[in-house]
């Protein structure tokens, strides 16, 4: 079956400073798709963020870039394997200049946090039970 992938295009406002945050949670940028203008950095294999300087960005589109810092344009949501894995992620994006957005969200079957990047995207990590829907599914 075709594996539909999907390309999370942003600007950023410091190419440089935000491929140091990104390799500091722990991905790792493709140089074979990445240049001086433009990274690429998979996030796993059919996910894949595009950072673009706003001048490589503005080339893809002929509406005003927006400043993320102060308006939202996207949530981003990744999923975590764990509790654990979601408060791992926010703590590196923390120590790598993130900021924390919001109070965790803890519903018991599923557990979220979220933090802004260097270029004010948010990013929402979450991780939820996939059995806790079991039990009611086989009634």
């Amino acid at each position: 079956m075709y594996q539909q992938m999907i390309f999370v295009n942003l600007a950023t406002n410091d190419l440089d400073a935000s491929k140091k945050f990104f390799t500091e949670l722990g991905y790792a940028i493709n140089d074979e798709f990445s240049d001086e203008t433009t990274a690429s950095i998979p996030l796993g294999e059919t996910i894949v963020v595009m950072l673009h300087t706003r001048q490589k960005y503005a080339e893809f589109t002929k509406k005003p870039i927006a400043d993320s810092t102060r308006s939202s344009e996207v949530l981003l949501a990744l999923s975590a394997e764990s509790r654990e894995k979601v408060d791992e992620l926010v703590e590196r994006a923390v120590a790598a200049g993130g900021t924390v957005t919001g109070e965790p969200q803890d519903h018991g079957f599923m557990y979220g946090r979220s933090f802004d990047d260097l270029d004010g995207h948010t990013w929402e990590i979450m991780w939820m039970d996939e059995t806790a829907g079991e039990s009611e599914n086989e009634n």
